[in-house]
């Protein structure tokens, strides 16, 4: 459950970047301060940034600079690799195809899904059966965006570790039958700056994205340096920002990570309004369990809240592609 916090707490990862596969790591005080302070953020906020987190800041805006020249292209450029259910929900989507809660978003953005081939998970995965369609233009966009992946999903592997101590279980309690083979998904995204004249290709309303959750377990954003647009929701119903700090991650819980948390760590509401007038880019990195996992509390987390289950089994497949398949307006 979430607090009414006023701001989203810093955390500097380095110590659990470097000893998460250390089996003495609980002993080292500057290990523990992090798995305690990644405790209180999950419980307090279910939003926190990092940094120390290994990925060099220089790939990390690269992304960002890659991402604003592709979407600096014509819109019939960008159409070659267009998204429909084709392609696998795969590829790119112009302003205002994406919907959350029935109303269009104001972004644009390329949707990337781990590829699955047909049969993979009976029928569960056929929806999202295919390859992703990378742009040809900018060169090298494929390339540096896969080599981002690996890193990402390395990363969000040791925070997930992490976690994992900081709720009283094994360091490895999420692998395994959970997430010892994770899914992923990269949106890449971005959002028209403000006009002083009303453009009739944009959606009426000025929100970049609505207010929703994350699905899977943990969610790395990626957001320029110089643009306020992200906004988190307290117990309160206040909008907090997540202002950028330069050199982070923004990080945050999704659905299947509240369940098996039984509640303990919730997956906060956030939107995202562009207020600035000039365009955003958003790289949204999301780590999610094995994709035909099931998903129910863990036994220690049952423990420490009483016993009773308090949030319904998920397939997270299912999940997933319950909300893929409508999102989006054709």
């Amino acid at each position: 459950m979430t607090t009414n916090f006023q701001s989203i707490p810093l955390i500097d990862i380095s110590p659990l970047v470097a000893k998460c596969d250390d089996p003495n790591a609980m002993e080292d005080k500057d290990f523990t301060e992090v798995v305690r302070l990644l405790d209180s953020a999950c419980r307090d906020a279910g939003f926190f940034y990092v940094k120390g987190h290994g990925i060099p800041d220089s790939l990390i805006k690269d992304v960002r600079d890659i991402t604003h020249k592709f979407f600096d292209l014509p819109y019939e450029e960008k159409l070659k690799i267009e998204l429909s259910s084709e392609t696998g929900y795969r590829g790119y989507q112009r302003v205002g195809v994406n919907v959350t809660k029935g109303v269009p978003d104001r972004h644009e953005a390329i949707d990337c899904y781990k590829e699955l081939s047909k049969g993979m998970y009976g029928d569960l995965g056929d929806p999202l059966v295919g390859t992703n369609k990378w742009p040809t233009d900018p060169p090298n966009f494929k390339k540096l965006m896969e080599e981002y992946l690996v890193l990402c999903t390395e990363l969000s592997r040791k925070i997930m570790r992490g976690i994992a101590l900081a709720l009283g279980g094994s360091v490895d309690a999420f692998e395994g039958k959970i997430a010892g083979d994770p899914f992923w998904v990269l949106r890449i995204i971005g959002y028209p700056g403000v006009t002083p004249i009303s453009d009739e290709c944009l959606p009426k309303n000025d929100i970049g994205c609505g207010a929703h959750t994350d699905y899977g377990l943990l969610t790395l954003v990626n957001q320029d340096d110089d643009k306020t647009a992200l906004q988190v929701r307290n117990l309160s119903g206040e909008w907090i920002s997540a202002a950028p700090i330069p050199g982070t991650f923004v990080c945050n819980i999704g659905d299947m990570l509240k369940i098996l948390t039984n509640g303990v760590y919730e997956s906060t509401l956030h939107r995202v309004i562009n207020n600035s007038p000039k365009f955003r880019v958003c790289v949204a990195y999301f780590y999610e369990t094995n994709f035909d996992a099931v998903i129910s509390p863990l036994h220690v987390c049952l423990k420490t809240t009483g016993g009773n289950k308090k949030l319904a089994t998920a397939v997270y497949g299912e999940h997933l592609v319950s909300k893929v398949t409508t999102n989006f307006a054709h």
